[in-house]
């Protein structure tokens, strides 16, 4: 078993598309004048925030079940080395084979080596956010390996050589008739008279995806859940195209997140209740195919389970941020919040974005390589209440605020500006001083051009309250 169990404090860093850098205002500004995205983002996220206020409203005890998933969260971090080392006892026993992996290279080396061992030079795909996370696809490119994504946003953002933008719907920013014009250039055996009717589109994606099930030898999946009692996986989907790699292929690949263990088989009966009502809007998720080790004779015939760890440890090490691990990936954050909803995804430049997003990229890649993104929020809450395991987004990104401008502390102008403003401030003699210059501030406005560019600058006021109250007092 891994030795990074012991959870290292520093996270270690992950494929370079992980990281949102200084990007996100630039990037939103851009996203903010695009009619179309937003038109698209708008009607997106309305429709399936009512679908999931209408299923929510249905069971009388739901916050109950938030304060539930909750718990069984917090318990397992608490006890997380002991739960993988029993989900790793389990799985072998079943016949299965688990691997450990440090960060995003470790796990791309060991897919790649273990399609190699199959004698493949392609895969299909089940959606999967960790293999997105470690840039799977573009490094088992590089081996000459191709990867197929099987879900059908996901075929639509790899045809349209593009980026997904959603946790849940990743071409959540294109319309059907975007999609049409991409299958019709990038599918080669897209029917010529193809229209944007979605029954049509959905039909030309399945003819096109069941010759790739029936040739494919391996497979690769992520997991939404593991039991550690009983080292069983999970995945929970809509379409039905997870079942298929899940079952013909000879070779499964599951690459899951160390956080995604539960102790027992009971505890998923909390989670399949809180995350199709939050992610989809639904009762329950059409296809939920769960697996264990392999069974003769029935389905793939050789399983490994590829545990990453790529910084989570060090989240987990982090008192007042551990709790970023406790999502489920259901996106209902995404979809409440009103600065996702008009910049769309791409805007964090990380793979996982909205609020969610916001506090999890810095975390697992360092606050520095992601520094805009705990400003990308309005603090306004609706995360918090969305969240089906009340997950507190607002006070770790308040934490992580804080702790962009601990690690960035030195000799900055802003640095500076804000001492001297505190020692100003804090004696009235100076303090008295500073407001009678504070009329000429227009004339230095050019001075804090940086600062009043995303802010307003009132004009002073015409008496100073000290001047006022002598006036008043003679």
């Amino acid at each position: 078993m891994s030795t990074f169990l012991g959870m290292p404090t520093v996270a270690p860093r992950g494929v370079g598309h992980l990281r949102g850098d200084e990007s996100f205002p630039k990037a939103a500004r851009a996203a903010l004048a695009d009619e179309q995205l937003r038109r698209n983002l708008g009607h997106a996220t309305r429709t399936i925030r009512a679908k999931r206020a209408a299923v929510v409203a249905e069971v009388p005890d739901w916050e109950e079940l938030r304060l539930a998933g909750e718990a069984l969260k917090a318990a397992t971090m608490a006890r997380l080395p002991e739960l993988l080392a029993q989900l790793e006892e389990r799985v072998t026993a079943a016949g299965g084979t688990v691997h450990w992996a440090r960060d995003a290279n470790e796990a791309n080396r060991i897919v790649t080596g273990l399609v190699r061992a199959a004698g493949a030079d392609e895969v299909v795909k089940v959606k999967s956010m960790a293999t997105q996370e470690i840039g799977l696809n573009e490094a088992l490119a590089a081996e000459g390996i191709a990867a197929w994504e099987t879900d059908l946003a996901e075929l639509i953002v790899q045809l349209g050589h593009d980026k997904p933008s959603h946790i849940l719907v990743p071409a959540i920013h294109r319309n059907r008739t975007e999609i049409r014009d991409i299958f019709l250039r990038e599918m080669e055996d897209a029917p010529p008279d193809l229209t944007d009717d979605p029954r049509r589109l959905a039909m030309a994606a399945r003819e096109h995806l069941r010759r790739k099930f029936l040739a494919a030898k391996v497979a690769v999946s992520g997991a939404n859940f593991a039991v550690a009692e009983t080292g069983t996986l999970a995945v929970v989907e809509s379409e039905g195209n997870g079942r298929m790699c899940l079952t013909l292929p000879r070779t499964l690949i599951t690459v899951m997140g160390i956080e995604k263990v539960v102790p027992t088989w009971t505890d998923l009966e909390v989670f399949l209740q809180l995350l199709p009502r939050s992610s989809t809007g639904e009762r329950m998720n059409p296809y939920t195919s769960l697996w264990t080790g392999v069974t003769p004779g029935d389905g793939p015939q050789e399983f490994h389970l590829v545990l990453l760890d790529n910084g989570r440890t060090a989240v987990l090490a982090d008192e007042a941020g551990r709790s970023a691990l406790h999502c489920i990936r259901c996106s209902a954050c995404l979809n409440v919040c009103p600065v996702y909803e008009r910049t769309g995804g791409h805007a964090y430049g990380s793979v996982y974005p909205g609020p969610i997003g916001a506090v999890l990229s810095p975390q697992l890649t360092g606050v520095e390589d992601n520094a805009s993104l705990p400003y990308a929020s309005s603090l306004c809450g609706a995360c918090f209440d969305a969240c089906p395991v009340r997950i507190d987004i607002p006070s770790m990104l308040v934490h992580l605020r804080a702790r962009h401008v601990e690690e960035r502390r030195g000799p900055s102008a802003e640095a500076i500006s804000m001492a001297a403003a505190s020692w100003v401030m804090s004696r009235p003699g100076p303090f008295r001083n500073a407001e009678r210059l504070r009329r000429l501030l227009p004339l230095a406005s050019p001075l804090a051009r940086g600062w009043t560019a995303s802010r307003d600058l009132p004009e002073p006021p015409a008496q100073t309250f000290r001047e006022w109250w002598r006036t008043r007092n003679g």
